[in-house]
This record gives structure tokens, C-alpha cells and sequence, in this order.
């Protein structure tokens, strides 16, 4: 059985104009998660991104630790986070809550959130939205088929939170509730182990710190 490393993206810039891109602790636990595959001796066969900026940023983080690329950066689109301000936009604009600016407490968008999630697994947010929920869980299966096609022993992944809670409750066969209970759980640089073949795929371990869960590094672990 070959071993997938799920690790989502590094701290971004939450409350900046431009939340796609890594903040200082983001890089900096990137880094670290990089130095602990180093120290562990672990060889990649090959590493797949989403096309995010933070997640390129994040896996040039653990690579430049592990001096340097080891083998072939492959992007995939199907592995990057759903639109979370369109969806929190219309939101706002059902009546269902009011609507969100940079400024909003993090407690106040958390609450949004789950919320909004709730509603479009429902299929219960109005107007025109960028994707289902259907169909965010048809690209996430997307990507994860493809990547037990690809082979090899060893594959770190790049992506969200979003896919990635999905891709833990697709395997578990479990409601999307689930995946909703999850996406708000899962930590900055955390990664979620799975062994798999072509056909089959299974659960190891999930949103682990090895790298933050020891010392003053602990004050690095985020969610947002």
C-alpha cells in the first residue's frame, strides 16, 4: 500500500484584502512540517498542489527544508478550497445573516460560516452560487481517484480544509454534516495520513501537528 500525506496549507491572511497568500507563522509552520519529514528520512515520489497560491507557497515551504524538490510538482484545480466569500455573500444577501467584511470578529465568522455550509449542503442558499455542494464533492472525489491512479509510494498533497474534510468523510462513507464538523476543526499545516492502492483508500490518522505539538511551537497552532 502506497502512503498519502494530507496537509492543509499553512496559516493564510485572514482579514487581509488578499486572503490567498501565506502570513509569517503560516511560512514558518510550513517550514517546520518540512523540517520533521527531513528528520523522519521521508522520500516523496511525487507532490500534488491545488493551484492556490498558498498551497504552492506552502509546499515550496516544506520542500525548500527537505533541500529542495524531490520529484515532480503536479497542480490540480479539484483540490482547492470552495469559494468561501461568494458563498458567504449570498448569505448575506438571503437575509439569513448579515454580511461579513475584513473586519469581523473571528468568532463572527466562524459562526457564518458553519452556518452557510449548513445551508448550501442543504441546498437551501438562493441565487447564483460558483458550485454546489454536489459538485465540490464530485471534484474532490475527482482528485482523490486521480491520485490513487498515479502510483508510487509516498505522496504529499497540498490542499484546504474544505476538500480535505470532504475527502476524510468520502472514505469514512460518512453525511455532510460531517464534513462540516470537520472542515472547522482542521489546523493549519495538519496533516492527515491514508494508506491506499488503486482501488481502495483508508483513514491512518487525521489534522495531526507532529511538527507544532511539542514546546513554545505549540503557540503556532492556528485554524483560520
Amino acid at each position: 500500500m502506497a502512503e498519502l500525506y494530507l496537509v492543509r496549507h499553512g496559516q493564510a491572511s485572514f482579514g487581509a484584502e488578499n486572503y490567498d497568500q501565506l502570513s509569517p507563522s503560516g511560512r514558518t509552520q510550513s517550514r517546520w512540517l518540512g523540517e520533521y519529514f527531513a528528520q523522519s528520512n521521508v522520500q516523496f515520489d511525487r507532490v500534488v498542489i491545488g493551484t492556490m497560491r498558498r498551497h504552492a507557497q506552502t509546499a515550496d515551504e516544506i520542500l525548500t527544508e527537505m533541500n529542495g524538490p524531490q520529484a515532480k510538482v503536479v497542480q490540480d484545480a479539484d483540490l482547492n478550497e470552495y469559494d468561501f466569500r461568494a458563498l458567504l455573500s449570498v448569505l448575506g444577501e438571503s437575509g439569513f445573516a448579515p454580511e461579513l467584511s475584513a473586519a469581523s470578529s473571528t468568532k463572527h465568522f466562524y459562526k457564518a460560516l458553519k452556518q452557510v455550509l449548513q445551508l448550501w449542503s442543504e441546498e437551501r442558499l438562493p441565487g447564483r452560487l460558483p458550485e454546489t455542494w454536489h459538485q465540490f464533492q464530485a471534484r474532490v472525489e475527482r482528485a482523490r481517484l486521480a491520485i490513487q491512479r498515479m502510483g508510487g509510494k509516498r505522496i504529499p498533497v497540498v490542499s484546504s480544509g474544505g476538500p480535505i474534510a470532504v475527502f476524510a468523510q468520502q472514505i469514512l462513507q460518512a453525511p455532510a454534516a460531517t464534513a462540516i464538523t470537520l472542515n472547522l476543526q482542521i489546523r493549519n499545516s495538519s496533516v492527515s495520513q491514508y494508506v491506499f492502492n488503486d482501488s481502495a483508500m483508508s483513514l491512518v490518522s487525521f489534522n495531526s501537528l507532529p511538527h507544532l505539538e511539542h514546546g513554545e511551537r505549540r503557540e503556532l497552532i492556528t485554524y483560520g
